[in-house]
């Protein structure tokens, strides 16, 4: 027993290193793995460290940049509009308005409504911003109010700390100079709306606007430009800061026009009050010098909205102020139509310049009667005095002998019931009408529909441009095309030129036949139009009157004695026309002139046409570089003096 213990005893006083430690083996497996752990945690540290700094680096950097630098993109100039001297017509002004950067703000509608608190906000302009932001990505500013006032810019700078996102921003607006006196040829422009935007993006860009009418719709992508950008450090609130970097836009295409801005006035002020469309032509070329429409409207109203009661004013005016009528108004040519008829009738070769007609007052053709305007008739008259006199009766009875057909050919070749390459837009084409347009109505054609439109009657329908451009097809003996367009950015266009138009193909002894009896209108003893005589040394003009009848005239009040169609009320008189070139030997300018139910194109029509000539020969625009002398053009014409010889037989209708 006393032995063992000893034993035991010796064992516990035994060296440690030869006595086996359970706890050593734990301790360093724990310290492998703790080490382990490390080491895949610094790897996994570097790995993330190398993706973030060098394989991901320039896109965090450019990340970071972001929160500090917000990218904008500018709206261009839209480029001017200019007449042939260079004259503005359409430019743009400095225009300050409100923008909400709907990315640097987290609460896009209470900074909207605090905006409202300062600058107030009306139904149509919350309706705009609500459509806007529905359908515009969050780095396209939205425009909050445009047109801001110095007063109403320092309530929103006062108030910058609340308005996360806005920020007062310059662009420009669109300007006319000349107000109404262009506005249907210019046009105007109007907000984009949501078929716009669709259709290029740029147009949702604040300060964007769109063409709507005249030049402004028809060259609207050349005049919009190319957009810029803007670079803008800002704070964490959304607040610019400073401005980093800018790259401008490019301006849109400057147009420069054929159209004399002081003899567009000089029109304006000749055509005074009256309902009444002129239009003047270089009719060498093409080049429209000049067009008019009476009444008009103030194109600028558009840009910044034009008002319900405004809007309602010119829709119900029945003298129409919002359409074009040069282009736009059809109206029945009336006897300017005869020398289309005539040339038709001489291409045909039953007609000869000699023939003669009897004309006793009237042509009867199966139990229908068709009057001349002259209750007495003109006697015999071959196609020179059926000119001169504007015989009806001569006409009908052209007509009936070539039928519609073959007007109808003749007409669209000198430009009537054609659509004419014209920069405007809403033009419309008239109407040439034939058996077969009829019949596809689903209604018959009958001689007495031949007959009225052989002198200009019945469905026949044109517009003033296209009488101008027949007249300088007349004149010229060339298939011109009337344009507005004459320069881009300065650069000429190929149309100016006279000789690029090819010829009609109608033979000069008939295109010298068809001026000679117009000539006659104008400048021989009982001619229609003895008060268009130029009063001019030595320049000439031709010409010829037109009326044409609105409503029908029963045949026992015209032979009554007693029918004065000057006593009908305004909207059933007769419309009022004239056409005429001059100088006549060397024809240089076509003018062409529609007064709404003027009653006789004799009496009203043709002192117009020839006060707006005189004044087109005086300033003669298409020999001068620079703007002639506004002296010239004003100049007062005397009245031209009495025809030699006897006075007209009776009083002329036409």
């Amino acid at each position: 027993m006393r032995l063992r213990r000893r034993r035991r005893e010796s064992n516990r006083l035994m060296p440690i290193k030869n006595q086996k430690d359970p706890g050593r083996g734990v301790f360093t497996r724990r310290a492998l793995l703790f080490m382990a752990v490390q080491v895949g945690a610094l790897g996994e540290l570097a790995h993330k460290l190398y993706q973030l700094q060098i394989k991901d680096g320039d896109r965090y950097a450019r990340m970071a940049a972001s929160n500090r630098v917000s990218k904008r993109y500018l709206a261009p100039p839209r480029g001017r509009i200019v007449d042939r001297y260079g004259v503005a017509l359409a430019n743009n002004k400095e225009n300050w308005r409100a923008l909400l950067m709907p990315e640097e703000t987290t609460d896009v509608s209470g900074t909207i409504e605090r905006f409202s608190t300062i600058i107030p906000l009306d139904d149509r302009d919350r309706a705009r911003i609500a459509r806007e932001m529905r359908h515009q990505r969050r780095f396209i500013p939205v425009m909050l109010r445009d047109f801001l006032s110095w007063e109403e810019m320092a309530r929103i700078e006062l108030n910058a700390p609340s308005l996360p996102g806005v920020l007062i921003d310059v662009g420009t607006r669109r300007a006319y100079p000349e107000g109404e006196l262009l506005a249907h040829l210019i046009g105007y422009v109007a907000p984009p709306n949501e078929g716009d935007v669709a259709r290029s993006a740029l147009l949702a860009l604040p300060g964007m606007r769109v063409g709507r009418a005249g030049i402004e719709q028809s060259q609207d992508e050349k005049l919009r430009g190319t957009a810029g950008s803007v670079e803008m450090e800002v704070n964490s609130v959304g607040r610019v800061m400073s401005e980093l970097n800018r790259v401008e836009g490019v301006p849109g295409t400057e147009i420069g026009l054929t159209i004399d801005r002081g003899l567009q006035q000089k029109v304006l002020n000749r055509i005074g009050e009256l309902t009444a469309s002129a239009v003047v032509m270089d009719c060498r070329n093409g080049e429209v010098l000049a067009m008019v429409s009476t009444p008009s409207f103030d194109p600028s109203l558009f840009d910044s909205g034009v008002s319900h009661a405004q809007w309602i004013e010119w829709t119900n005016n029945e003298r129409t102020p919002l359409i074009n009528k040069a282009v736009a108004g059809v109206y029945p040519p009336g006897s300017t139509f005869k020398p289309a008829v005539a040339m038709a009738g001489l291409q045909s070769g039953l007609f000869s310049p000699t023939d003669r007609v009897f004309c006793p007052g009237h042509l009867d053709v199966g139990g229908t009667r068709f009057h001349c305007w002259s209750r007495w008739g003109h006697g015999s008259v071959d196609l020179h005095l059926a000119l001169k006199y504007s015989c009806d009766v001569y006409f009908y009875e052209m007509a009936r002998r070539i039928g519609m057909d073959r007007i109808a050919e003749t007409a669209h070749q000198f430009g009537l019931g054609t659509a004419l390459d014209i920069e405007l837009p809403h033009t419309r084409t008239g109407l040439i009408p034939t058996p077969a347009w009829r019949q596809a109505h689903h209604h018959h054609w009958n001689g007495g529909d031949t007959i009225v439109s052989g002198i200009g009657q019945g469905f026949v329908q044109v517009t003033p441009l296209q009488l101008a451009t027949y007249t300088s097809r007349l004149a010229t003996g060339r298939a011109v095309q009337p344009h507005l367009v004459r320069t881009m950015n300065g650069d000429l266009g190929p149309q100016a030129a006279p000789d690029h138009w090819p010829e009609l193909g109608m033979p000069d002894t008939y295109l010298s036949a068809l001026r000679s009896g117009m000539f006659a209108v104008v400048n021989e003893p009982h001619g229609t139009a003895p008060k268009a005589r130029l009063n001019l040394p030595g320049i000439t003009m031709a010409g010829k009157t037109g009326s044409a009848q609105v409503r029908r005239v029963s045949r026992a009040l015209r032979e009554s004695g007693h029918f004065n169609s000057a006593n009908l009320p305004w909207e059933y008189r007769p419309h009022a026309l004239f056409i005429c070139f001059a100088p006549y030997d060397a024809p240089r300018y076509a003018v062409s002139v529609v007064i709404e139910h003027g009653n006789t194109g004799a009496d009203a029509a043709a002192p117009l046409a020839r006060e707006i000539m005189t004044d087109t020969l005086l300033r003669d625009p298409v020999n001068h570089q620079t703007p002639p002398p506004e002296s010239v053009a004003t100049a007062e014409q005397p009245e031209a003096p009495p025809p030699a010889g006897d006075a007209p037989p009776a009083a002329t209708s036409d």
